[in-house]
């Protein structure tokens, strides 16, 4: 199998690629450098030289706050980029999978939200965008995987836990949002589910973070400091009292991953459990 990684110096395109490489496939990993997705027919020119068996599209505006001050910019990476690939797997008729996130929902409620759920109401402009690929992908395409994930932690770049550790260094406390409920994902872990589901025909609609509950980002960051050995006492605050955000956050990112199961894919390890295998490949924070 042959396989299209964008976002290949992210996070989770990074992992997803060592992952297809593990398993002896060939994995054509490409960046804005290779491949610009705003660019329709570089975009065309590019998929038709690789003829990819799948597409996994990691590539995005990720930067939530600075979304709201660049609209069109996003719009164009996470909307018009996702459609220019959708169009071009639908002429190769390939697989395409595409990482979507909880921003598309409103975070109301208490309930976790089932992948299948047409309730779309994002809060701010990168979750609007991200709702935008999605639709591309669905109208465009009918071998397709969208899977919603939340909470990204991974070794190829920034994220919570790298925050922490280093504001952990030097400061004795932290504030830290309670009011905001979800689950952590490693990109390792859910690199290995990705690869899983394209390899078979299971299309549709998921959502995938680690197992081990749900819980707010204060109680994240007082299980980073336990298992980092760090003193660092953490305050918890709502999102109203913490402020600082330009964009407006969902307080319920509770994901449903009953979906998984029911297919017969393999639910990832407790996000604990993770969090500890991560620090060890991070070696707490050091590299």
């Amino acid at each position: 199998m042959r396989v299209l990684v964008t976002g290949v110096k992210g996070q989770l395109g990074f992992d997803v690629v060592n992952e297809l490489n593990k398993r002896g496939y060939e994995a054509i990993g490409v960046d804005i450098q290779e491949m610009d997705i705003t660019d329709g027919k570089q975009v065309r020119d590019v998929l038709n030289k690789v003829k990819p068996d799948a597409v996994v599209h990691c590539a995005a505006w990720t930067a939530v706050d600075a979304a709201e001050d660049n609209v069109e910019k996003v719009r164009l990476v996470n909307a018009i980029g996702t459609e220019n690939i959708a169009k071009a797997c639908k002429e190769l008729d390939c697989k395409m999978m595409y990482i979507s996130t909880d921003y598309v929902f409103d975070g109301n409620g208490v309930e976790p939200w089932k992948p299948d759920c047409k309730e779309y109401k994002p809060l701010n402009v990168y979750g609007i965008t991200k709702l935008e690929g999605e639709l591309a992908v669905s109208e465009n395409l009918e071998k397709y995987f969208i899977v919603r994930i939340a909470w990204v932690f991974g070794k190829n770049g920034n994220n919570f836990i790298k925050t922490m550790l280093k504001v952990g260094k030097t400061h004795e406390t932290v504030r830290v949002v309670n009011d905001q409920i979800g689950t952590p994902t490693y990109t390792y872990d859910l690199a290995r589910l990705l690869v899983d589901m394209i390899e078979t025909d299971k299309y549709g609609y998921y959502h995938a973070t680690n197992e081990g509950g749900y819980i707010s980002w204060y109680d994240f960051a007082k299980e980073i400091f336990r298992q980092a050995g760090y003193s660092t006492q953490v305050i918890p605050v709502s999102t109203a009292e913490y402020g600082l955000s330009k964009a407006a956050r969902p307080y319920n990112s509770r994901l449903d991953k009953s979906k998984l199961v029911e297919n017969g894919f393999a639910l990832l390890p407790t996000w604990q459990d993770a969090l500890s295998r991560y620090l060890k490949e991070i070696d707490n924070g050091t590299n």
